[in-house]
């Protein structure tokens, strides 16, 4: 049997265990209980490398080799990580490589991806792993030449003593760094130091990108494994009897089985599945809810004036308030149900050989893949492997298993080794959505315009809490009321980019907008205010940081040039998720008659920057996300089914359709925190902003161009 795209233990022993003397430190990325690592010559690698914690190798040729834990779904963490122990350790970049390492419970804690939580979470533990390797390098170079560690330099992957003129790169001195203890504190280099992190580093699989080589888990392939395609019931039915006989007679199918409340074909390729998938005659019966969009509406509604809501908090007299208040303004802001539509469809490749399982595809959740196969088969986890690919997308889809629930199903059922594959039609309609939400906010304000009262209500299907209740504005008002209401819905739901705050960051940003209309202030002016009263005189929990907040909202004010050019009108939103600080604008000129999207500015503040790049590309495809699915994306429902099965109908952003995009960065002095999803939320508010400011129309539903205040709205987009 071969894999096709297997590069892990065996390719990292051959860079750093062919020749003898090659230093391997095994250490725990993860756990900041004990810096303390091992040191283990060559020899000890080949004997124990399953015991081990992560890997960071140096071969007597100076390569280092990095293992990196966390799933690549092209958030770069791949490439930024490595850069971190590279920084510490000094290393010559150019002499690094990078390997995605496999699921390994005993030596990694938190091997996933999702949350925009890798970086924050690994920032001091990776410094701690360049630098314990550079410290046991130094005293090796010391105690064969005979100096003070304290005398000795590192650049670049070179040990240098200028005193006595001695150098060499690192691999000169791994067989004798294998004897060197460490110690449990480690200095770490000032920021002010560094060489590596802050620079621009490309990305270390653009090369295998753009030349095709098979990373994904859709070019996986293993001789003699077969193909699977599944045909799933309709949200809220199951099967109740079906007629294969049509399908087996594709040629090229092996199989039909049925699992639950799907049918697999199965074959030697996919084309035949496909078609064959079409000629089941399935009879479905409902097995709950069988839900449309018509229902959500009508439910929506329900809830929203007679459900039973849970408060999430409650600050000061509300009711006092809005009855003392001189005005209150109100509305409603609604998004539908929209699918992840990765690049890559899911696909998943599981073998199962007696009391073990092996599995190989894409995942943000390889432990969980771990867990479901080992509860199907009945087996202990550690007897399942799981391969991580790289991702082509994720978005949160693949934080669920499943997929690889179906995978081993299949192989369990047929007893050969399976890939499932879904093609399109099946991501839009067998996935797991965003939920749809309702959100309902009512302002009270006094005679002088200021906000004495605020009010949220928020329902959604399948949400658990709707609101991120110690958000922004809360804490800037006296009297606060946060609610929520989750219904059960049959659709299955899971985490979107920028989980719930994808949407409520536009409906509040939105709503905060009418608010300044309403008190006749300025939507910039307006926020201030209220950061100032949250700074000075905060009420209860506060879940951001004021000055970051105060420091992103003026600093995108001036590089936009805010309220300065009066052919351009613009729209503010500036929020907090997963760590980090956004605020955009969006300015709208008319030409020829038509308001056109002129540009996006972006302020960033994540913390440090690691890799510019990485970071750049974070924030513009944020924002080209948030955009076109606030805009163009929905996702509607008929007896169970989504309506919309593939991209003639499932309308997605095209790239003409995206503005110029400008990004800044503030250096807010702090440590790295998340990236791949906070610069989504803001955008749809910015440019709904921007679009009543230019047409006086309020979009208070996405997709806009669905809206009936858009109707009849040309809004151009102008490219750079």
């Amino acid at each position: 049997m071969a894999t096709n795209i297997k590069e892990s233990r065996r390719d990292f022993l051959k860079i750093a265990g062919t020749t003898a003397g090659g230093l391997l430190i095994g250490f725990n990325w993860f756990g900041c209980d004990s810096p303390k690592v091992e040191v283990l010559s060559t020899d000890e690698v080949l004997a124990q490398a399953k015991n081990f914690n992560a890997f960071l190798s140096i071969a007597p040729s100076g390569d280092v080799v990095i293992y990196s834990p966390n799933p690549e779904l092209g958030q770069n963490i791949k490439t930024s990580f490595p850069m971190v122990v590279a920084e510490e350790l000094d290393a010559d970049w150019a002499k690094v490589r990078v390997l995605q390492a496999n699921l390994d419970t005993e030596k990694y804690d938190r091997q996933l991806t999702g949350g925009s939580g890798a970086m924050p979470h690994s920032w001091e533990r990776l410094r701690k792993a360049g630098a314990a390797a550079k410290f046991v390098l130094v005293a090796a170079a010391a105690e064969t030449w005979g100096v003070s560690p304290e005398e000795i330099a590192v650049s670049e992957g070179v040990i240098t003593h200028s005193a006595s003129g001695k150098s060499g790169h690192f691999g000169e001195f791994v067989e004798k760094a294998a004897s060197i203890s460490i110690p449990d504190e480690l200095a770490l280099k000032d920021k002010k130091d560094f060489k590596i992190i802050g620079t621009p580093v490309k990305n270390v699989d653009a090369k295998e990108i753009y030349t095709g080589k098979s990373m994904y888990g859709l070019d996986f392939h293993r001789e003699g494994m077969k193909y699977a395609m599944i045909q799933r019931a309709p949200f809220g039915m199951k099967v109740s009897k079906y007629d294969d006989s049509k399908a087996r007679g594709v040629t090229g199918v092996s199989e039909v089985v049925q699992f639950g409340n799907s049918i697999a074909v199965v074959g030697t390729s996919t084309w035949p599945l496909m078609k064959a998938k079409k000629l089941l005659e399935i009879d479905y019966v409902p097995d709950g809810n069988v839900e449309s969009t018509a229902d959500h509406d009508r439910i929506f509604q329900e809830l929203m004036s007679t459900g039973k809501a849970e408060v999430k908090r409650k600050d000061g007299n509300v009711a006092k308030a809005f009855q003392a208040a001189a005005q209150v303004v109100e509305a409603e802001y609604q998004c539908p149900f929209l699918a992840h539509s990765p690049m890559e469809p899911e696909n998943f490749f599981a073998h199962i050989q007696g009391d073990r399982c092996e599995l190989i595809g894409p995942t943000q959740t390889p432990d969980r893949a771990r867990q479901t196969a080992a509860q199907i088969l009945g087996i202990p986890p550690e007897n399942v492997s799981v391969e991580i690919t790289r991702l082509g997308g994720g978005f949160g889809r693949r934080l669920r298993a499943d997929y690889v629930e179906e995978a081993v199903h299949v192989a369990k059922a047929i007893q050969a080794p399976v890939k499932i594959i879904w093609n399109r039609e099946d991501e839009l309609t067998g996935g797991a959505y965003r939920p749809a939400v309702r959100y309902k906010f009512s302002a009270a304000l006094d005679e002088n315009g200021s906000m004495i009262g605020y009010k949220l209500k928020g329902v959604g299907m399948n949400a658990g809490n709707t609101t991120r209740e110690n958000n922004f504005p809360s804490g800037a008002i006296e009297n606060v009321l946060i609610e929520s209401i989750s219904y059960d819905s049959s659709i299955t739901t899971n985490a979107w980019r920028a989980p719930i705050t994808n949407f409520l960051a536009y409906a509040e940003q939105s709503f905060l907008d009418e608010v300044a209309l309403a008190a006749g202030k300025d939507p910039v002016d307006l926020r201030l205010e209220l950061y100032e009263k949250a700074k000075n005189n905060p009420v209860g929990e506060l879940g951001y940081d004021v000055d970051r907040m105060i420091a992103v909202t003026k600093a995108a004010a001036e590089k936009s040039n805010w309220g300065k050019n009066p052919g351009v009108k613009q729209g503010l939103s500036v929020y907090f998720s997963h760590r980090s600080y956004v605020a955009q604008v969006a300015d709208i000129e008319m030409e020829g008659g038509s308001p056109t999207l002129k540009r996006i500015t972006a302020v960033t503040d994540c913390g440090m920057v690691v890799n510019p790049i990485g970071a750049n590309h974070q924030v513009r495809g944020g924002i080209v996300d948030g955009m076109g699915h606030a805009m163009y994306t929905n996702l509607t429902f008929e007896n169970g089914v989504p309506k919309q099965k593939n991209y003639d109908s499932y309308r997605l952003i095209r790239m003409k359709e995206v503005p110029e995009i400008n990004t800044h960065f503030l250096d807010s002095g702090f440590d790295p925190t998340g990236l791949g999803e906070p610069a989504l939320p803001p955008t749809g508010g910015a440019i709904a902003n921007a679009i009543f400011a230019a047409t006086g129309r309020r979009l208070r539903s996405q997709p806009f161009i669905e809206q009936k205040e858009f109707s009849d709205i040309k809004l151009e987009i102008k490219r750079a």
